[in-house]
């Protein structure tokens, strides 16, 4: 069980009261914009983490990088879908440029038909190569257990912005191709990363249990 944390963030340059941010629905095949909402920036944590640490909201579809001063940026993520998201803490134990994908063996037994070039004799046998159209995206960081087994879990990129802001992959935090590269760039090995439990819809600016950012931006 995560410990329980509530965290109020105020943006640098708004001062209006935020809600917690929706699921989106996305027209399938439009061309989409990453909404200016959705785009990276910096705000102000009044409770006090620790700088150089990830901690991924689900219910604000949110990754936050936390800085010194009690500052953090902000960056919009599309997350696990249904119990396929699994919240605790983590650390980076590999970073991949570019990463090759191989499916689990829990998505092939879920999905076999999905994942049928991935079998052995087929195209993908030894996995999918870093590319534009790979499902990591441009950059990836790979979660480990505090006994350092792979979690196969993953904080990765993403050429479909369509997909950000809602419970869209089998477990795995998702940024845009642009945005997991900043992070990447910022994000050293053995960096601790939490993922927060999810919560049930509440009023605005309610307690939520085991999780946090209430956010005023």
């Amino acid at each position: 069980m995560i410990n329980r944390r509530q965290l109020l963030i105020t943006g640098l340059a708004a001062g209006s009261v935020g809600l917690a941010a929706p699921a989106i629905a996305h027209k399938k095949g439009a061309t989409y914009t990453l909404p200016e909402e959705f785009m990276p920036r910096e705000v102000t944590l009044e409770t006090d983490l620790p700088p150089n640490e990830v901690h991924v909201d689900p219910n604000q579809y949110a990754l936050f990088w936390t800085k010194p001063n009690n500052k953090a940026m902000r960056y919009s993520v599309g997350i696990g879908r249904g119990n396929l998201y699994h919240p605790g803490v983590f650390h980076v134990g590999a970073k991949q440029e570019w990463p090759k994908w191989i499916p689990t063996p829990a998505m092939i037994r879920r999905s076999p038909n999905s994942y049928k070039n991935f079998v052995k004799g087929a195209v993908y046998e030894n996995g999918q190569p870093g590319g534009i159209s790979n499902p990591l995206g441009a950059r990836a960081l790979y979660l480990y257990s505090s006994t350092g087994k792979d979690t196969y879990l993953r904080i990765h990129g993403t050429n479909d912005p369509r997909t950000i802001g809602i419970p869209v992959s089998n477990g795995c935090a998702r940024l845009i191709n642009p945005q997991v590269e900043e992070l990447y760039a910022l994000v050293p090995m053995n960096t601790r990363v939490v993922l927060y439990e999810k919560a049930g819809a509440g009023p605005a600016h309610a307690t939520i249990p085991n999780t946090g950012f209430d956010e005023n931006s």
